[in-house]
């Protein structure tokens, strides 16, 4: 049997394991060995040109959109509150991936701390959830905004706003707590070596010499509660507010209320897309190089913070007239 050139990788790396890092004796190692992108090493450098420049780009727009609603009182209004913590979960774990990588790529730097390994696992799980239930808030938002104009300033308060972002924060804490615990509990007794750029929760769990079944449920459940739930909620929401948008008498006002929903569609989009081809070339993408595993998980953590601010900046003329402003000043 022919075997693909995914599996042909994962084999490569644990013959490097077992004979080049002498760590088949060990049970839960200090440090892990972060392998960057296997097979595309000698393109390091290169490819941590775009990865950087990505990464500015989006730290620029997400802290001007940042600086725009602090300074403009006309944006302190629920749709904004929650762009403003869509842009913290947008920020957070790209920052929790970007440095590590960037310091395997200039400094040949692989080790990372097994404490700090489960620390970057938990912001980008628990970053992961939130964003998620942000963007359903978002939803709200909107459907109260467009069903219920009239009650939307008496019905999304501060206080409430304040008290569903706490919600969705303890959510993802609660969530993702449970990953954590159980990967400090699996002795790691094969290989410290993981070939990703950063701690991949399943990357790191596969390396117990265990039955990690428990693990594994666990990931499945939480995936299809967060984003099962999540997408039907947000579904649900946008299936009355088209309802309210075709009941409107003119085209115009149909397109008008339906413009006030394009940003957060896009940003929908854009989070969710990559992250279900992430999902599906993880489960069936056997024949794929394992270099393009990497790349695409690295891509789901760094691109969409970038285009978000400028979905925003292009489609909220609120924003757009703001950011004139701060210039023309």
């Amino acid at each position: 049997m022919q075997e693909t050139p995914f599996c042909l990788s994962v084999g490569n790396l644990l013959s490097y394991s077992m004979s080049d890092s002498n760590s088949t004796d060990f049970t839960n190692p200090s440090t892990f060995i972060l392998l960057g992108i296997p097979g595309l090493e000698a393109a390091h450098v290169w490819i941590s040109i775009p990865f950087c420049a990505i990464y500015v780009i989006a730290l620029l727009g997400n802290f001007t959109i940042l600086f725009i609603v602090k300074r403009e009182p006309s944006l302190h209004v629920p749709m904004y509150y929650f762009l403003c913590m869509l842009v913290v979960a947008d920020v957070v774990p790209s920052t929790a991936v970007l440095p590590k990588m960037l310091s395997i790529f200039w400094f040949n730097s692989r080790e990372i701390n097994f404490s700090a390994c489960l620390t970057q696992m938990f912001c980008l799980l628990s970053f992961s959830v939130m964003h998620s239930g942000i963007l359903v808030a978002m939803a709200l938002d909107r459907y109260v905004a467009i069903c219920d104009p009239l009650r939307h300033s008496t019905t999304l308060t501060n206080p409430v706003v304040a008290k569903i972002g706490l919600a969705v924060v303890l959510r993802g804490i609660m969530l993702v707590l449970p990953y954590l615990f159980l990967a400090r509990r699996w002795p790691y007794c094969r290989t410290n070596i993981i070939p990703y750029t950063y701690c991949k929760h399943i990357a790191v769990v596969k390396l117990a010499c265990a039955d990690i079944r428990i693990s594994s449920y666990y990931s499945l459940a939480v995936a299809f509660l967060v984003t099962g739930v999540d997408v039907f909620c947000i579904t649900v929401s946008y299936i009355q507010i088209l309802r309210a948008i075709f009941s409107l008498p003119t085209k115009d006002a149909r397109l008008k209320t339906f413009g006030t929903c394009g940003s957060h569609l896009c940003v929908i989009l854009g989070s969710y897309i990559p992250h279900l081809f992430s999902a599906l070339t993880e489960r069936f993408g056997h024949n794929m190089a394992l270099h393009f595993h990497v790349l695409m998980n690295n891509m789901y953590f760094l691109v969409p913070p970038m285009l978000n601010p400028i979905i925003y900046g292009v489609r909220s003329q609120q924003i757009r007239d703001s950011l004139l402003q701060l210039f023309t000043h």
